[in-house]
C-alpha cells in the first residue's frame, strides 16, 4: 500500500486537443506507459470514495478523499496494488460493497517524472485529458504539486473553460 498526496487537473477535450497533447507530450520526452483498457467500478461507502480498478496494465483497490473544483484539486490517496490477484479482490469487495457504478474508459498513460498524463475516452462521456502531480509517501510539497499542475496545464494549452470539478463517476450518475 502507498500514500500519496495528489494534484489533478481534468478537462474535457476533442481528438484534436489530444493529438496536439501527445505531441507536446513526446516533445517534452514523456515515458509512454501504453493504453489501458479499464473498468472502474465505485462502491457505496460512508466517507470518500472507493473504487476498484481493473485494466491490462493498472489494477488497484483505491480509496481516496477529494475536494471537487474545477481548478487543481488535492487528493489524498491510499492505493492497493492488486497485480496478479485482482479478480480474488474483486470478488471480496463486490460481496462486501453495494455498487455506486461502473466506469468504463480506455487510457493512454504518459509520465514526466512524478506527474502523471491521462489522455481518456470514456464510455458515454466523450473524451478528457488528465494530469495528476503525485507525491508518495508525501516527498514532494502540496504548493509544488500545484505549481507543477499548472505548468503542464499551461504547457498543454488546456484553458479554463474545459476545466471540469466531477470525477467521470458524477458525471455519469448526473447523467442517469
Amino acid at each position: 500500500m502507498t500514500s500519496n498526496i495528489n494534484i489533478e487537473i481534468k478537462a474535457k477535450s476533442s481528438e484534436e486537443q489530444q493529438n496536439k497533447i501527445r505531441e507536446i507530450l513526446k516533445q517534452n520526452n514523456a515515458r509512454y506507459f501504453g493504453t489501458d483498457v479499464q473498468t472502474d467500478t465505485y462502491f457505496k461507502v460512508e466517507r470518500g470514495r472507493l473504487k476498484l480498478r481493473k485494466g491490462n496494465i493498472e489494477n488497484y483497490l483505491i480509496y481516496y478523499e477529494r475536494e471537487d473544483k474545477e481548478k487543481a484539486k488535492r487528493s489524498d490517496v491510499m492505493l492497493f496494488n492488486n497485480q496478479g490477484r485482482i479478480s480474488e479482490l474483486e470478488k471480496r469487495t463486490r460481496e462486501t460493497y453495494e455498487i455506486l457504478i461502473e466506469v468504463d474508459k480506455i487510457r493512454e498513460i504518459y509520465f514526466i517524472g512524478n506527474v502523471k498524463f491521462h489522455i481518456d475516452k470514456v464510455k458515454n462521456l466523450g473524451s478528457f485529458v488528465e494530469i495528476e502531480a503525485i507525491s508518495q509517501e508525501n516527498l514532494i510539497s502540496e504548493d509544488k504539486l500545484r505549481e507543477q499542475c499548472n505548468y503542464y496545464k499551461n504547457l498543454l494549452e488546456i484553458n479554463e473553460q474545459d476545466l471540469i470539478e466531477n470525477s467521470y463517476s458524477d458525471m455519469l450518475l448526473g447523467k442517469n
